[in-house]
């Protein structure tokens, strides 16, 4: 799904951004394609339903 040939992949992303350390909290990695939208409906659908459960 990656639109740029050197785009970070999603565990690269969750470490970078030391999402592994985040206790008690929820969160999600979608892959997506900026120039398709390929991704972008399940991630928001993720965050949709994590804002609907709170």
């Amino acid at each position: 799904l990656q639109d740029l040939p050197n785009a970070m992949n999603a565990a690269e992303i969750t470490d970078k951004l030391g999402l592994h350390s985040l206790r008690h909290r929820n969160w999600y990695i979608q892959a997506t394609c900026a120039t398709s939208g390929d991704g972008l409906y399940e991630g928001l659908d993720w965050l949709a339903n994590q804002l609907k459960n709170k």
